[in-house]
């Protein structure tokens, strides 16, 4: 399957400066696939070594002699390792001891060669027993598939090159067609197992099978690499649906238990942002830039990194997922809000562009912004509708009224077809992630 991170990967090749390269993500996204495949295509050989219950690997980084390194790797697989035609790929590396420490001394000795490794975000980042090395290695985040990568997997290749460059006429003429894929989409997800079940079979009972089997493991993890926390790590993430259930989405902790305090959660929520299976989303009191300056970290939203996991996780019925379009509006809208999310969230590659979303919610009133996103060149208030019949009365007021000195222009996601509005744009629900492909998301430009 296309995945849209190949360019990227591509670009660090090319890169004359290029450093190891740590392709991080939560569990089952892709990570090895895309990278075995990166090597079959870009480079003369791909020397792939898994790191997970391998003997050999666990006495490989004894020290951190590079040279002694590639030595015991060209004899063990019966090779050779040549700078500029070599991809040398260490998977799950943060299975072993001091693999992680070693890119600092592969960046500093041997910056010819191109070395990759992939791991959960959680293990990679977190070990306790080794420094992570800061400024010796390139970062790459992975993300579930996209609806433009969901329909590459589906053979609509055409479609999907109208949606990227925001072909709106075009697009209108196929809005049923589209509105199918999306609906097939909000149930499927983007976990890539999962696509791949459904675009072969369209057996939706299979596909709910994979998501159940992705969810339990990511429930093992959460025994793995934790023992005081299990409970609370657990009673936040089965929480997630009930929170985004709500009316007003703010995460409150008396749902996850009567009486529940915020100290008593804060380790759990970090743990399962690290693992890169949910999202935090802070309040922010004023649409101005840089966002980050206003953000409100005792306010938030929580999402999680994919729908069709949600969707599993609420017990929502495939029949009346993918049967006409009341999956839209059902669940107050929290399969679209949560999609417009992730659609977002794939676009932040980089350590440093992470916390350019935000919601705004004002002091005193209902008046709420279902997200403030700081974009390559302003901030653009975003507005979520989940069906056709939509009224922007908040967002229109937080523009020409409440906000009128800032020269704001929003994006209202709905059902309907594209329009400008001058004050706003409305934007195909289909539309999102190429909405902020054009329009950036990330540091200001």
């Amino acid at each position: 399957m296309e995945r849209k991170i190949l360019d990227d990967l591509i670009l660090w090749k090319t890169n004359p400066h290029h450093k190891p390269l740590v392709l991080l993500g939560a569990r089952q996204v892709g990570k090895t696939y895309i990278l075995k495949e990166f090597g079959r295509r870009e480079f003369k050989n791909l020397v792939y070594v898994n790191c997970h219950n391998n003997a050999f690997a666990e006495n490989l980084f004894s020290d951190f002699n590079t040279d002694r390194i590639l030595y015991q790797i060209e004899q063990a697989f019966e090779c050779h390792i040549t700078p500029g035609s070599t991809l040398l790929f260490f998977d799950e590396i943060q299975e072993v001891k001091n693999g992680v420490a070693s890119l600092k001394y592969f960046c500093e000795n041997k910056r010819g060669l191109h070395v990759v490794v992939a791991g959960s975000l959680l293990g990679v980042s977190m070990r306790k027993d080794e420094s992570y090395p800061v400024g010796k290695v390139d970062d790459l985040r992975m993300y579930p598939m996209t609806f433009h990568e969901f329909l590459l997997a589906n053979g609509r290749k055409q479609l999907a090159g109208a949606l990227l460059e925001m072909k709106w006429d075009t697009l209108l003429i196929h809005h049923e067609t589209m509105t199918e894929y999306l609906r097939q989409y909000y149930f499927v997800g983007g976990m890539p197992e999962a696509v791949q079940e459904w675009v072969a079979t369209h057996d939706a009972k299979k596909v709910r099978g994979i998501q159940q089997s992705i969810i339990s493991a990511y429930l093992k993890d959460m025994g793995k690499h934790t023992k005081t926390d299990i409970l609370r790590i657990q009673q936040v993430w089965n929480s997630v649906p009930m929170q985004l259930a709500k009316e007003n989405k703010k995460f409150i902790f008396g749902v996850i238990r009567k009486g529940a305090r915020a100290a008593e959660f804060e380790t759990a929520i970090q743990w399962l942002q690290n693992a890169g299976i949910i999202y935090k989303i802070e309040r922010v009191s004023n649409p101005a830039e840089p966002l980050k300056f206003y953000a409100d970290s005792s306010a938030f939203k929580i999402y999680l990194h994919d729908h069709g996991l949600l969707a599993c996780m609420s017990g929502a019925r495939s029949s009346a997922m993918l049967i006409g379009t009341d999956v839209f509006s059902e669940f107050k809208g929290a399969f679209t809000e949560n999609f417009v999310l992730t659609q977002m969230k794939s676009l932040e590659k980089h350590d440093d562009m992470e916390r350019n979303i935000f919601y705004f919610s004002k002091d005193g009133s209902t008046q709420e912004i279902d997200f403030v996103v700081q974009g390559a060149e302003r901030v653009i208030p975003v507005e979520v509708k989940a069906e056709e019949n939509v009224h922007a009365k908040s967002l229109r007021a937080f523009i020409t009224d409440d906000h009128a000195d800032k020269a704001l222009k929003g994006v209202r996601f709905s059902m309907k077809p594209y329009i400008d509005q001058n004050w706003m744009e409305n934007v195909p629900l289909y539309g999102a992630e190429a909405f902020f492909v054009r329009n950036g998301l990330g540091c200001i430009g």
